[in-house]
């Protein structure tokens, strides 16, 4: 399988894998993101579902594939280190605001900085189609994280309070920038794709997990272990395919557009917004959500030869 994807890489056929490997992700993390948002605390939810994805792992991360060589050990110990700053901010950004105020901003900030990231460290080059359709599509995403920052306005919730948690959302999403590249150039330098993906979900469960832990000792109110457990196997299940789709995504194809194609999540997340967690919508939204669908249309058209 591992000579199968590498061989692929930067073929047509590799593409179109990596397009529907993001299209994937997208989905399946605006899922993960509701299940991380959802119960009684958002970091214990999140170290209960590393702890879950780090012990399905740990197998074939110690038998199954290759070790790591030389070279990529420090590479997964930085990326250790970003995942774990990204995942704090996650889960206080969760914390802290609605899901359709704070995921929009954090996925929006992303895909135009790690197409910055990936000029920088891949040379890649994105057509000017290209660019108009990501523009359209972090603004669209910009967008409906105000008209829905208006809406929250509106229901009388505290100004300041709202404000940490678009900042925070905001970090977020600068993380996920660097932990988009980071990854990228890691699952890059393995020789077998699979060593990077085993190593990054076990090591998860050495991060999160132990911050987890102290908040639970902290918590008035602790949620019950048997439903937390169901969170933590939804959850880890729901985040292997999410992330190991889109770093496989990008081992095939271009960073810049697997990211700005995984954020098409945003569309699957207010869905989710409204229908999970009843937060309102209007015809506004909906109209931007459209935007946001052309624009991630516009990425992956915009490159071929055909359309220029």
């Amino acid at each position: 399988m591992a000579e199968i994807i590498t061989s692929m890489a930067g073929t047509p056929q590799g593409e179109f894998a990596a397009l529907c490997l993001a299209l994937v992700s997208a989905l399946a993390h605006a899922i993960f993101g509701a299940i991380n948002k959802g119960g009684v605390d958002p970091f214990i939810n999140r170290g209960a579902i590393n702890i879950v994805y780090s012990l399905a792992a740990a197998p074939f991360a110690l038998f199954v594939f290759p070790l790591p060589a030389g070279d990529l050990v420090p590479v997964l110990i930085v990326v250790f280190l970003v995942h774990l700053l990204y995942e704090w901010l996650q889960a206080a950004s969760f914390h802290l605001g609605a899901f359709t105020v704070v995921y929009p901003i954090s996925r929006g900030t992303g895909p135009l900085v790690t197409a910055l990231f990936a000029m920088a460290v891949f040379s890649e080059r994105l057509a000017a189609l290209q660019w108009v359709g990501l523009l359209m599509l972090s603004g669209g995403i910009a967008g409906l994280a105000l008209a829905n920052i208006a809406q929250q306005r509106k229901d009388g919730l505290d100004p300041k309070k709202l404000s940490v948690a678009i900042n925070v959302a905001i970090a977020t999403g600068m993380m996920i920038a660097v932990y988009t590249t980071i990854d990228a150039y890691g699952i890059r330098l393995a020789q077998n794709p699979f060593t990077f993906l085993a190593w990054f979900f076990f090591m998860g469960g050495f991060g999160i997990p132990l911050l987890a832990m102290l908040r639970w000792r902290r918590l008035a109110m602790r949620p019950r272990v048997g439903p937390l457990f169901v969170r933590g196997v939804i959850g880890a299940f729901v985040a292997l395919i999410s992330f190991g789709a889109v770093m496989l995504a990008t081992r095939l194809g271009k960073v810049s557009e697997a990211a700005a194609l995984r954020e098409t999540s945003i569309i699957f997340a207010t869905l989710i917004g409204v229908f999970i967690f009843r937060e309102k919508i209007d015809a506004r939204r909906v109209a931007i959500i459209a935007v946001i669908a052309a624009g991630a249309v516009l990425v992956e058209i915009g490159g071929s030869p055909s359309v220029l």
